[in-house]
């Protein structure tokens, strides 16, 4: 499908890199009710299992070639971002990550609104100069950012405190509470091929995410021989795909399954009986809100961007301090050793996220932005819902 100069309808070019993880997820739940809503949708990004996703969903899908992280191929990558954007004639344009927010504010420059979507702040990803420069890029290419949409109440307040200036708008992350959602443990084990060797009884343990030192599996698998011992038989499974992989491979005891890169994470988290994200640092974290809608309990650390994930009725079981393997371990042992209460933990997740992380309040929170910035008219919205939405300007 290509755009034409003619189409009556609001034309929306999302910007992204990368394309896997939280970050795709959040794309295509964006693009599929945006299309549903009668906008005209096209997604500039690099190949991968994305680009078929997002045409299935009836996109417009333009081939972006572009590194993970800013280099010597910049200046080529703004070229042609710039040529995708005179092709499209967009009314905004919304970057996701900070790659992509780099590229298309410069591509863009102001001329045409745009909402810039970081996903976490690179500056926090990195340290020392490379950092420094980010955290420089930040503060000049906010002037070019119409609205700065963070998915957490600490990420924008992360920005506010580092000197980024503009207006702001808090959505959080949603779920599609259609995809994911409870069902039997034995059901989900039985759908997948890396547990049939794997005692149906095992306590299991589920870890999902790109496997890097943002999500901190280093640090859970530091943790997992003392859970292991207090909980004989137990089975962790790292879930993903990342620069890590053979490095946690090297250290990992065998009663840890690596499941690599999947194109479905949902019967993962419904055969886990506890999932366990110990990151570093998020945005939103993604992993959380997914266990909860499927009725899973969660150990998560206490870092921005993921203690928001959890309702704070659940904090003093499920929320643990960074990088303290000692105190992650007694957490997830606990939680294994006690059925009973990884059942309620279980229900009450799932209670928060129908309530407050339903993706289709995500999708109206973003739709109301756009409205704000370039006037949608009112045919061109969702169905209303409330919604979790804050601007500061």
């Amino acid at each position: 499908m290509h755009l034409s100069a003619t189409d009556p309808r609001p034309r929306v070019l999302h910007l992204t890199q990368p394309v896997d993880g939280g970050v795709a997820r959040v794309v295509t739940d964006l693009v599929r009710a945006q299309l549903a809503a009668g906008l005209a949708v096209t997604v500039a990004c690099p190949d991968g299992t994305l680009i078929t996703r997002l045409r299935t969903l009836g996109a417009d899908v333009r081939h972006w070639h572009a590194t993970r992280s800013p280099g010597p191929s910049l200046v080529r990558e703004v070229r042609h971002l710039a040529h995708v954007i005179d092709e499209v004639r967009p009314d905004l344009v919304h970057a996701h990550s900070a790659k992509a927010g780099l590229a298309g504010r410069l591509a863009v420059r102001g001329r045409i609104p745009t909402v810039f979507q970081p996903h976490a702040w690179s500056f926090e990803a990195i340290g020392g100069v490379t950092s420094a420069l980010a955290l420089a890029w930040e503060r000049w290419g906010a002037r070019w950012a119409s609205r700065v949409v963070c998915v957490s109440e600490a990420e924008r307040t992360t920005g506010v405190c580092a000197g980024i200036s503009g207006r702001w708008s808090v959505i959080p992350n949603g779920v599609d509470l259609q995809r994911f959602h409870p069902a039997p443990v034995d059901t989900a084990r039985a759908r997948l091929k890396p547990l049939r060797e794997v005692d149906p009884a095992a306590p299991l343990v589920v870890c999902v995410g790109r496997l890097c030192r943002q999500k901190g599996q280093d640090v859970l698998l530091k943790a997992w021989s003392a859970v292991a011992h207090r909980v004989p038989g137990a089975r962790l499974v790292l879930v993903g795909d990342g620069p890590d992989r053979d490095r946690l491979r090297a250290r990992a005891p065998k009663s840890v399954l690596f499941a690599g890169a999947v194109a479905d994470a949902v019967p993962w988290y419904q055969a886990a009986d506890l999932v366990v994200l110990p990151s570093r640092w998020e945005g939103m974290a993604l992993a959380p809100l997914e266990a909860m809608a499927c009725g899973r309990p969660v150990v998560i650390t206490d870092v921005d961007g993921a203690r928001e994930s959890l309702p704070p009725s659940l904090a003093r079981r499920c929320l643990v301090p960074p990088e303290n393997p000692a105190v992650l371990a007694g957490a997830v042992a606990e939680l294994l050793l006690a059925p009973l209460l990884r059942e309620s933990l279980g229900n009450q997740g799932l209670r928060y996220v129908l309530s407050t992380h339903d993706v289709r309040h995500t999708a109206e929170a973003v739709t109301h932005v756009y409205r704000d910035l370039i006037g949608l008219r009112p045919a061109t919205r969702v169905a209303p819902t409330e919604h979790r939405e804050s601007i500061h300007s």
